[in-house]
This record gives C-alpha cells, structure tokens and sequence, in this order.
C-alpha cells in the first residue's frame, strides 16, 4: 500500500511579509493549508489505531490471566484436574464458534457498536465468575462459555478495525500485522507469568476481577477513543442470517490462495498444539529429567518469534510474500520435529527451535496482511471471522494428535512422522498449490453473488 505525499509548509507556507499575494501564492497556501488537514486526519487515524492495537492487547492480557486464574480457581474448589479440561474446553469451542457464526450479526450491529457491547458483556460474565465462585462447577462451565462466546466475536470486529484506520494512518497493513503479531506473542509470552504471580499476590478471585477489568477498560477505550468515518462502516447489505454466512463461506472457496495459506497455518497450529502439549514435555522427561526444560524449549522459541518480528516489521514490506510465506512455513514446523526425533543433545534442540521461532514470525504477518488486501471491505467481518476459526480448529486436534501418537508409535517414531506429515501439509500446498502461481497483492475483489436462499 502507498502512502499519499503530503505537501511541505516550510517556505512554502505564504509569501513573504510585504509581498504580494499573487494567484500561485494563494493556490499554494491553499495546498499548504489542504496538507495540514490531511496531517491531522492522519494523526488521529494514527491515535485511533495504537487505541485500537492496545485495547485487543490489554483483552489479550487479561485473557491470559484467566487462563491461569479459571483453572486454579476449579483445581482449588474441585480438586479435579478432568474438570479444569471441561472448563478449558467450554470457553474455547464458543470462542471458536462465534468467531465465525456471529459475524452477520456484527456486520448488521456494526463492529464498533458490537465490540463495546461484547466487551463490557464480557467483563459482567467474568465477573459472576469471581463473585460467585459458590455457584458450583455447573454454572462456572455456563458462564465461562458466554465469556469464550463473547470474546471470540469481540476480538474479530477489533480486527477488522484495524484495516481502515492503518489506511488512514498511512500505516503499510504488513506492518500493521507484523508489529501486532510481535505484541501479541509478547502479551502471550509474559500473561501467563503475570497471571501466575498475580494468584500468588492477591488470591484468585481478585485476579479474575483483574480480567473483569481488562474487559471494562477495553469497552471504554473504544467507545470513548475510537470514532471511525462512516465511509469506514458501510451499511451491512441486507440479507439474511444464513445467506450472510453463505457468502463469507463462498468468498473464501474462491480464494484459493487464501484458502492455502489458511490450511498451511491450520496445520502449523495444530503440530504446535501437539509439540507444547504432548511431544516437549515427553521428551524433555526422557532426555533431560528436569521440567525446567520444558519452559527453557518454549521459552527460545518465543524469543525466536520475537526477534523475528522486530527483523520483519522493518524488512517485510519489501520482501517477497509468497516465497517468504513457504519459507517461515517450512522453518517453523518439520524441522523442531525431526530434530527432536533424531538427536538428545539440547544445544541442538535449542538452536533449531530458536530458528523455528524466527520462521513463524513471518507467517502470521502475511497471512493477516493477506486478509486485509484480498477480502472486500463488505465481506471483511465474516470471512475474518471464518479464517480464525478455519486456523484455531488445529489447536484441539492437535493436542488430541500428539497424545495418540506417542501411545501408539513411542516419542521418536511419532517425531519422525510428523516430522514428515508437517513437510506435506505446509510445504506441499506452497509448492504444488494455487500459492505457487497465485499473486501476493491482488486488489481486494468483488464480493461472490450470494448463493440462492434454500
């Protein structure tokens, strides 16, 4: 995306004192004073933005915390670890679900609109949760389930805001993308730390009421700080419910390029899932014998990540997608399985998980930056949403992968299949797919005509 230039106002601001004001005197004041409107527009496009960025940050925050804070209070009230699974579960599949079903409704709601609701509904759920802990575990389920709900349709509208206000902040969507992608892991990286910490300072209940907050101060943030143009919400078309779905769902099936590279980062989610929740930990309890491995693999492969999207928010605009795409792809995934597979030695380990994380960096960026370019402004809620369900359905798929095939192959031969399937699932649509020969930047098409109402 090209920024507009905007015209000077040192010598060029007026003529000199006691000078005549001729007429290219006036017409370039005039342009002075036009590019001093568009310096402010871009200014407060620009304030609008970090707001944005930084309230799905503080959400993201908050979110982790309770994925610390919820389990505890359950294994402290329950006893039962089988029961922090059911509460884990009951916030994620809403989170997923909603994502993509309740698009039509943000997009007839309008997404600003829908974000300050969702978010300030959000921190109510969440917190009934801290000041009904008494409950019992049947309503905690329930009401952890409306928050997951909630969240996942909350945090794709504020998506969705972020293209239009990066236009209008001159702002390139693949810095955007990759700047947010570098924050959120950095929010992911140290939430969990702070959540653990907090329960150790305040007790439970007072760090759920922390996200509870996170939530409110989310809701205001938008509602006070973040007006778009009108131009930026354009009136929802008027169809119905299912037709409205059918068509995010059709624009994606013709988006083949798309549609890979959803596939490609499905398939990474879900080998991550399996090697965080089965395969690290398992081979760091045969190999080292010491669990401070296990946060020492994860801990290198953030920083990886890390480093790699300082490196990418600064090079990314003029690198090649598509073939930077293949390779992240390829870096992130096979390569930290085949060397866990084939070597115990843990320097090794660390220095390939390390250059895994650097390759992920990539992919997350170009993926959303992708998103941003080639989907419609009207269609921009649904299928943002449909593409973040289509990418997270690995991640339980994954954890259930990882457990089925160390009990029935062993760790190093389930490493060394995987290791293989990996290569296949995200190599092979890169090298043999619509993304080989598809365009990185294509103009945002034409929406589909919706399908037929059945």
């Amino acid at each position: 995306m090209t920024t507009e230039a905007v015209p000077g106002t040192g010598a060029e601001a007026g003529p000199a004192a006691g000078s005549t004001a001729g007429p290219a005197a006036v017409a370039k004041g005039g342009a002075v004073a036009k590019g001093g409107g568009v310096d402010r527009e871009r200014a407060a496009a620009r304030r609008e933005l970090v707001t944005l960025v930084a309230a799905d940050l503080i959400s993201n925050l908050g979110s982790r915390i309770s994925v610390i804070a919820i389990p505890w209070l359950v294994l402290t009230t329950t006893g039962s670890p089988a029961k922090m699974g059911i509460v884990a579960a009951a916030e994620f599949l809403p989170y997923m679900l909603s994502s993509s079903l309740a698009t039509p409704w943000a997009d007839r709601f309008g997404v600003r609109r829908t974000s300050i609701v969702v978010d300030a509904a959000s921190a109510a759920a969440v917190a009934v949760v801290a000041m009904t802990p008494w409950l019992g575990f049947g309503a905690l389920v329930a009401l952890v389930a409306v928050a997951g709900g909630l969240r996942g349709i909350g945090d794709r509208v504020k998506h969705v805001m972020f293209r239009p206000a990066a236009q209008r902040a001159g702002v390139q969507l693949i810095r955007l993308t990759s700047a947010y992608d570098g924050l959120a892991r950095g929010v992911t990286l140290f939430g969990a730390v702070i959540g653990g910490l907090l329960i150790d300072w305040v007790g439970v209940t007072r760090a759920i009421w922390i996200d509870a907050g996170t939530f409110a101060l989310c809701a205001l943030l938008v509602g006070l700080l973040v007006r778009p143009p009108a131009a930026d919400a354009p009136a929802a078309p008027r169809e119905s419910y299912f037709r409205a779905l059918r068509t995010g769902f059709a624009y994606l099936r013709t988006d083949r390029v798309l549609l890979a590279m959803l596939l490609v980062v499905s398939a990474l989610n879900m080998m991550a899932a399996a090697n965080t929740a089965v395969w690290i930990p398992v081979w760091v309890r045969d190999v080292l014998g010491d669990p401070a491995g296990f946060g020492l693999v994860l801990g290198v492969f953030g920083a990886g990540a890390l480093l790699g999207n300082v490196v990418f928010t600064m090079v990314g605009p003029r690198l090649p997608r598509t073939f930077v795409f293949a390779v992240g792809a390829a870096m992130s995934g096979a390569p930290r399985l085949l060397t866990m597979a084939v070597t115990d030695h843990l320097v090794v380990v660390l220095v390939v998980t390390f250059l895994s994380g650097i390759g992920i960096a990539a992919v997350n960026p170009l993926l959303g930056a992708t998103l941003y370019e080639r989907v419609p402004d009207a269609l921009q809620t649904r299928v943002l949403g449909i593409a973040g369900s289509l990418a997270f359905v690995g991640l339980p798929v994954g954890a259930l992968l990882g457990g089925w095939s160390v009990a029935v192959l062993g760790l190093k031969p389930a490493l060394l299949v995987m290791a293989v399937l990996c290569a296949v699932l995200t190599v092979g649509p890169l090298l043999a797919g619509p993304l080989r020969a598809g365009r990185s930047r294509p103009a945002p098409a034409a929406p589909p005509a919706a399908p037929p109402a059945g």
